[in-house]
């Protein structure tokens, strides 16, 4: 099955060339840290699908939370949810990020995330429409 994925390599653009992409126990200080270590996750996390909502922002921070879905190549189900924070410099590019992010084995009956893989459609319910 073709699935559609993030780009490792656009979203390392993004940020700096020494931006901090941290998560726990996990940190890239370098694009080339930052898309090796998206290309070794999105590698394993299957039919992914991510909703994010904006939580706050300030200048040039931005705070978010956010859920995706995806399972394993044993087809173990996950909902990892979460949130980020984001700071940006005058270019716009990502300075820091900082990520809290929870995995949560589901059932695949209990899957709340179904559109075909990419884009979330707009008229699919957001996070708070969805009690998450």
């Amino acid at each position: 099955m073709e699935t559609a994925r993030p780009s490792p390599r656009r979203t390392g653009l993004i940020t700096t060339r020494r931006q901090a992409l941290a998560q726990p126990c996990r940190v890239a200080t370098s694009r080339a840290a930052a898309q090796a270590f998206l290309e070794r996750k999105w590698a394993r996390e299957l039919d992914y699908r991510l909703i994010k909502e904006l939580w706050a922002f300030a200048g040039a921070r931005i705070a978010v939370r956010f859920a995706y879905e995806w399972h394993d190549d044993a087809r173990n189900w996950f909902r990892s949810y979460g949130n980020e924070n984001w700071e940006f410099n005058e270019a716009g590019l990502m300075t820091h990020r900082h990520a809290s992010i929870n995995d949560l084995p589901i059932k695949e009956n209990e899957r709340k995330f179904f559109w075909p893989l990419g884009r979330r459609p707009d008229e699919h319910p957001g996070l708070s429409d969805l009690g998450l």
